[in-house]
């Protein structure tokens, strides 16, 4: 056995009574006083004078070593020594130590208080779990849909939204960035930070989730070499939340999950048996990225649609106010507004049907869909002028998906995306691109990745390049001005958005470099990871699609009207209705236009009109001209082309 000394045995002592907290530190603090007081009365003691016993000269010493005031009114130099000892003793042990310890104590209740760990006492909130990318755009979505956002609390009977967010440490460093982001600014008092994972049941129940209207689960960010994925954490939380309804015999509230793998959607449906929508993230922005392949320039109308701020959003009506109306008539009586079809229940689900002939009467239990610039203008108002009534029938003309046969396209970059991207490719049927993947990823990585998803069937069609697109002479060597389409897709590999973006964006200006002396310009696509990023390049001339923000807006406003989920994944699927561009001479259409008569042209055909897309961009570098007012003329120059709904087979 070690031999210890008796002061290794005192300071082992004092130190376990330390670490207990501010109480224990206190008692010691308290207890040195006590010992300081006692010996510095003991040494004066034998002076005499006004110590007529040990208790006296006690107390002396301990109103010396706790108060500086009485150093002058000593008399005698070993009392006035005795006394200055004590003095100095009381500035390190009585006044320093105990500031100190109460200082340490407060700033660390103040930290646990930031942090967020006390339960909050909320009903009809909205709980946000997982603090992302995603989480300061899908906020600023959910404070601007105001009309949305109305009916929402009108449905709940409260009064003022209430946003809580699960981060895995909250602070006040995300506090500012809530202050700071538009869309927000004051309004961040009504979001509520508390800490915690998502996977943790206490966590859960701190942000009161079996209390709330709605709870969102966007995707969180994980190493694409770890075991576990946002899919598995989505899904643990999705247990605990149904586990705490059954412990506490309480209603499952409604859920809207982000999940990358869509093949996880049958575990998520045993995972959670209440109300819940699914969107699948992955799957989702690799359909927009096919959509685009197919129709240059739809990012813009998918940017507007399904992104915050100005410009028009599509809006789903109950039909209870509305029935016996038809589509047409409805639309008569909405000027600002384009009428796009409806939903009827059926079973289970909903029979969508967009782009339905204009007699359709709406029924009290159909949802009507609608694009318009606000909530409000979906409302009725009899100061509106009352359109002459559109009759659309059945589409005259069979629309044939658009083909990809011998379309050759270039992914630059590799990401968590690129196995269901092409799925996505390999779902239009059998004509299938040319697809040459650039990476610095090594290829044998990227195959096991591309035959786990595929399950055993490979995709055909596609090559490997190991490469670095950031080094001019290899980008040169792939001669990227051969494609007829680059996909810059964002990477997961790095710690965040901003880096990620970094490489993508300096990688475009080298990839423009190079384009720059071709005599042919192939369509360009750049994905972004950080919606900040989206206007530093200003000028580009690429089509810009910002993942974020998009699954941000669908999360949001899911989460407020569930119904549109299946709008959305209709419109931007292969198949049933589709919106596509259109050369205007394919309508017998005058030379002077305007949108109304447009509308009715393409009625005709059993089409809605949208809009126009523009072959040269405005002072704002927009090509997109949605749902004009329909008294505009148009003005169709060389280029133009329509923006039209339709049927696809």
């Amino acid at each position: 056995m070690l031999p210890f000394r008796v002061v290794d045995r005192v300071k082992f002592i004092v130190e376990r009574q330390l670490v207990k907290g501010a109480g224990f530190q206190l008692l010691v603090v308290g207890i040195f006083i006590g010992l300081i007081s006692l010996i510095g009365g003991l040494l004066v003691v034998p002076q005499g004078g006004d110590f007529d016993d040990p208790g006296s000269a006690v107390w002396w010493a301990f109103l010396r070593l706790t108060d500086p005031g009485y150093l002058g009114d000593d008399v005698g130099t070993w009392q006035r020594f005795v006394s200055t000892l004590l003095t100095i003793s009381g500035y390190v042990v009585f006044m320093g130590t105990l500031v100190a310890i109460l200082t340490r104590w407060l700033i660390a209740k103040m930290e646990d208080l930031e942090r967020g760990l006390t339960p909050v006492i909320l009903k009809h909130h909205v709980v946000v779990l997982g603090w992302t990318a995603q989480t300061l755009p899908l906020l600023s979505e959910l404070l601007g849909s105001s009309g949305r956002m109305r009916r929402f609390l009108e449905k709940h009977d409260t009064q003022k939204l209430n946003l809580v967010v699960l981060s895995e440490e909250a602070s006040a460093e995300q506090v500012h960035e809530l202050r700071n982001e538009p869309g927000i600014g004051r309004r961040a008092r009504q979001i509520i930070l508390r800490s915690g994972s998502a996977i943790q049941p206490e966590a859960l129940h701190r942000v009161a989730c079996l209390d709330a209207a709605a709870v969102i689960v966007p995707s969180a960010v994980y190493d694409a070499s770890s075991l576990i994925t946002s899919d598995v954490e989505t899904v643990k939380a999705l247990l605990s939340i149904a586990a705490q309804a059954r412990q506490y015999q309480a209603p499952l509230p409604f859920v809207v999950a982000e999940i990358q793998d869509v093949r996880k959607l049958p575990v998520v449906g045993r995972a959670y048996p209440g109300p819940i929508e699914v969107v699948a993230g992955n799957a989702t922005i690799s359909r927009l990225m096919v959509q685009n392949v197919l129709h240059p320039g739809l990012s813009e109308v998918y940017n507007e649609l399904l992104t915050a701020g100005e410009g028009n959003e599509i809006y789903v009506r109950g039909g209870d106010s509305l029935a016996g109306l038809s589509l047409g008539e409805l639309a008569s009586q909405r000027p600002g507004v384009i009428i796009l079809g409806l939903l009827r229940p059926h079973g289970h689900g909903w029979d969508i049907r967009l782009a339905a002939p204009s007699e359709t009467q709406i029924e009290s239990e159909d949802r009507v869909v609608m694009m318009a610039r606000g909530y409000s203008e979906t409302e009725s108002d009899p100061k509106l002028p009352v359109l002459p009534e559109i009759s659309r029938g059945e589409a005259k003309r069979s629309v044939c998906a658009d083909n990809l046969e011998g379309r050759r396209i270039l992914l630059l970059g590799w990401n968590r995306r690129v196995p269901s991207l092409l799925a996505e490719f390999a779902s239009y049927g059998p004509g299938q691109p040319v697809l040459d993947i650039v990476s610095v990823v090594p290829i044998t990585e990227r195959e096991h990745a591309l035959s786990r998803y595929a399950a055993g069937k490979p995709f055909e069609g596609y090559s490997h390049i190991e490469a670095d697109y950031m080094v001019e002479d290899e980008l040169r060597r792939i001669n990227p001005a051969g494609y007829d389409t680059i996909l810059l897709l964002s990477s997961d590999r790095f710690a965040s958005g901003e880096e990620a973006d970094a490489r993508t964006m300096v990688g475009y200006l080298q990839l423009e470099d190079i384009l720059a002396e071709a005599p042919r310009r192939p369509q360009l696509i750049m994905e972004l990871s950080d919606p900040d990023n989206r206007h530093l390049l200003y000028g580009h001339q690429s089509e810009m699609l910002i993942s974020p923000m998009i699954l941000s807006h669908v999360l949001a406003q899911v989460a407020l009207r569930r119904e549109l989920r299946v709008v959305l994944e209709e419109l931007f699927t292969a198949g049933g209705a589709e919106i596509q561009f259109r050369d205007p001479g394919d309508y017998p259409l005058p030379a002077s236009v305007d949108f109304q008569l447009l509308e009715r042209t393409l009625a005709g055909e059993g089409e809605i009109a949208l809009g126009v897309f523009r072959n040269q961009p405005d002072a704002t570098g927009r090509h997109l001209m949605l749902n004009p007012p329909r008294r505009a003329f148009l003005d169709l120059q060389p280029g133009d082309r329509l923006v039209v709904l339709c049927v696809s087979d």
